[in-house]
């Protein structure tokens, strides 16, 4: 049974303790404050991502982010490590398809310098040639990793299945020729066409006041302008499989096969994205990994784990089912996960299943809230996917509102079992 609405309730982010300030130049600036820890957690992202990147060049998002700490006009790499260090600060950039995220923590009394240093990689990075080469190796050996990674080389495939035709097919570390066409030159003009402050937002949770926060951005960022900074490219409209398509990536001399088997699931602000992602943890996440993981590595003993997954983005989502298998057991567990699909879109969940992913989805977000950090990364996608600031208080309501009955028909209005993707990435067993 549901349980009431917790205690703690009260004090999770909403509109009367979450502050949204818009600079004139266009960062978004969240904060939320807590005065019982002693630090400030500080995460934030730029409209800079891997959706740039040229055919030719992919992995140049990625690639540019690494190298924004690599050196400054001011500081050399060995000053900004030492700088941070030195106060036991943090801070790190990456870059996915859509945004270069940053992240960092400190103590509130170096605030000052962890948003300045911060101001500093992104306004004013110097893309050492030396250190662009050392970037580079560590880039390649990344990806010559990568090309005897099971799991990853099933997942790239499966997006290049799914995505077909679309940028979202691409790997945002790219491949090896692509980095390695990568000049210092097209480094310096993707920073200085893409980033700009139009479309950022920076997140600050801890022991600071909102005013506060805003005072500090300013300083460091509020003068930043950049009149060419370029928009988000089009993108052309993701088109749905028309049959199955099946797809064997061998990777040699190995003891385990990785399985992804899916489609398309619905994007974040879907409304149907919360049936979707009740469903989900009946299928292949609940207790030991929902009925996938029952049937196919508890029951059958087929995998050394089976999961599933929604993957909900700002355009569009995947669903997934996926399993590491010995080689010799693949076909089993293909059909076994088959057969549970099949199940699973031919008749509602049953009462008890929903309700005991209801109290789990209910019970568990104030523990995912109790940290700076997992504030600051509620309120960051709150902002990335625009789901409000009241989102949390009309959480337990909406989680309560879910039917078995709505669950079956999101569940059927994605999971054609005739329109699948099924990759394997390993050593394909004997045929006897």
């Amino acid at each position: 049974m549901i349980n009431a609405k917790p205690t703690s309730w009260n004090s999770l982010p909403g509109p009367e303790n979450i502050s949204r300030t818009v600079l004139p130049n266009g960062i978004v600036i969240l904060s939320r404050s807590n005065f019982a820890s002693p630090s400030v957690v500080v995460q934030g992202y730029l409209t800079s991502g891997s959706l740039f990147d040229p055919e030719e060049e992919l992995g140049l998002a990625y690639f540019t982010s690494q190298m924004l700490m690599r050196g400054t006009r001011k500081k050399g790499i060995q000053s900004i490590f030492n700088l941070l260090e030195s106060c036991g600060a943090s801070l790190g950039f990456s870059a996915t398809m859509h945004t270069t995220s940053f992240g960092g923590r400190s103590l509130v009394e170096d605030l000052p310098m962890m948003l300045n240093l911060l101001a500093e990689c992104i306004l004013s990075p110097s893309f050492p040639l030396l250190q662009m080469e050392l970037m580079r190796a560590q880039l390649l050996t990344g990806l010559s990793l990568r090309a005897q990674d099971t799991e990853e080389m099933a997942t790239i495939t499966f997006d290049d299945i799914v995505f077909s035709g679309h940028p979202y097919r691409h790997p945002e570390d790219g491949f090896p020729e692509t980095v390695k066409r990568i000049q210092r030159s097209d480094i310096v003009n993707f920073h200085k066409d893409v980033y700009g402050p139009k479309g950022m937002v920076i997140v600050m949770v801890g022991a600071v006041e909102a005013q506060k926060t805003v005072d500090l951005v300013t300083e460091a960022l509020g003068g930043w302008q950049c009149a060419g900074q370029r928009s988000k490219p089009s993108l052309p409209k993701i088109q749905s499989l028309k049959d199955t398509v099946r797809r064997h990536v061998p990777i040699p001399e190995k003891s385990q096969t990785d399985l992804i088997i899916g489609t398309l699931g619905p994007k974040r602000s879907d409304g149907e994205y919360l049936s979707a992602s009740l469903g989900n943890n009946v299928l292949g996440q609940f207790g030991m990994m929902g009925r996938i993981g029952d049937i196919v590595r508890e029951q059958s003993g087929l995998a050394y784990h089976a999961s599933a997954s929604l993957n909900s983005g700002i355009d569009v989502g995947t669903w997934e089912v996926s399993a590491g298998v010995n080689p010799a057991n693949l076909e089993k567990a293909i059909d076994l996960i088959l057969k549970e699909l099949k199940r699973f879109i031919s008749a509602p969940v049953t009462k008890t299943e929903l309700q005991d992913s209801k109290s789990s989805y209910i019970g568990r977000l104030p523990l995912s809230l109790e940290s700076n950090a997992g504030v600051a990364g509620a309120l960051l996608n709150m902002e990335r996917f625009q789901l409000g600031l009241d989102y949390f208080q009309k959480y337990v309501s909406r989680v309560k509102a879910v039917t078995a009955e709505q669950v079956l028909e999101t569940a059927q209005k994605y999971l054609n079992l005739d329109t699948l993707a099924i990759v394997s990435a390993g050593t394909l067993g004997k045929k006897k």
